[in-house]
């Protein structure tokens, strides 16, 4: 069964999901970043909106549609001219390696180039997560080189909008 999703921008409320992803040691296994697993919501919530505030970054929840519910985050980082940094997680442990990653990578892709006039989207991956790797280079991201231990990959407008076959218009 295909799980389908869609982004939207978070609300406030989202906070009171993704404080429970703090602790889940399997999300954050492979990330570069820590999160404090003490998190009160205050602290949660503080946290949302100031990524909200940031101009150099976007950031979307990833919600089901059939349910309608808040399962991860993805979002562009490091926005600087025509480039950006591509982060992907998803909270709910229920819909890991259900595409649901993916879909949404696809639709902030797809945003970062046309909404945003972006030229290059990257990524940084730990190497040892293959599958991971697998699912972005479907996506049309290639390795680009490895830096601290990190896999950097990258994808170009024209190869992602070529692939898909989406106009620029």
């Amino acid at each position: 069964m295909i799980v389908m999703i869609y982004i939207r921008i978070p609300l406030l409320e989202d906070a009171n999901t993704s404080i429970l992803w703090n602790d889940d040691k399997d999300l954050w296994s492979f990330k570069k970043m820590t999160c404090l697993n003490n998190n009160t919501i205050e602290d949660e919530m503080a946290w949302l909106r100031y990524k909200l505030k940031q101009t150099n970054q976007i950031l979307f929840a990833i919600c089901l549609q059939e349910l309608d519910t808040y399962v991860g985050n993805v979002e562009l980082i490091n926005i600087r001219g025509n480039r950006a940094e591509l982060h992907c997680y998803i909270g709910n442990s229920l819909y890991k390696e259900k595409g649901v990653g993916l879909q949404a990578a696809f639709l902030m892709i797809q945003y970062g180039f046309l909404e945003k006039s972006l030229e290059i989207i990257y990524l940084k991956i730990h190497p040892s997560n293959i599958s991971a790797i697998t699912r972005y280079e479907k996506l049309g991201f290639e390795i680009n080189h490895h830096e601290r231990g990190m896999l950097y990959m990258t994808i170009s407008k024209n190869k992602f909008l070529n692939k898909y076959s989406i106009s620029r218009n």
